[in-house]
């Protein structure tokens, strides 16, 4: 009836070298999230309680766990890779195509610019999605107006 709940800690070692690098990218990483797995860290290698680390770090102890295994899998290197995920719009291997398209032939308005950019790419977007579209990519003046 009674399960048994295994808890598995990873053994992690730090040098006194290492010791103060994380000291010193806690402060000065230029990546507030780097910043934050170096602090964990190096409260880990004083030696606290890993339910006051995250306390002290504002993280939950799963995220805690979790610089712990980057830590074990890379040292400070894999501590420091930020790789942050930022989908791009089906468009954007349309851009110098539309953009060429809309000098030669301006859309009055965004519902116009929607439906040709539907025609030429297959693409149907909403008429936000359109209107953010050529404004970040400084297109037409139809965006600027609505």
């Amino acid at each position: 009836m009674f399960g048994i709940m295994l808890v598995m800690t990873i053994q992690l070692t730090f040098t006194p070298e290492i010791q103060e690098a994380l000291n010193y990218e806690r402060y000065h990483h230029p990546v507030p999230l780097v910043q934050r797995r170096m602090e964990v860290l190096w409260l880990k290698s004083h030696g606290l309680a890993h339910e006051l680390i995250a306390r002290l770090a504002g993280v939950s102890e799963n995220t805690m766990r979790d610089y712990f295994d980057l830590y074990a899998a890379g040292g400070l290197d894999k501590l420091k890779e930020v790789n942050l995920y930022r989908p791009t719009s089906a468009l954007e291997a349309h851009t110098t195509t539309l953009e060429a398209y809309f000098r030669d032939h301006p859309p009055a308005t965004i519902k116009e610019a929607q439906h040709e950019i539907e025609t030429l790419t297959g693409i149907k977007r909403s008429e936000s999605q359109v209107r953010t579209f050529l404004k970040k990519n400084s297109i037409c003046g139809a965006a600027k107006s609505a």
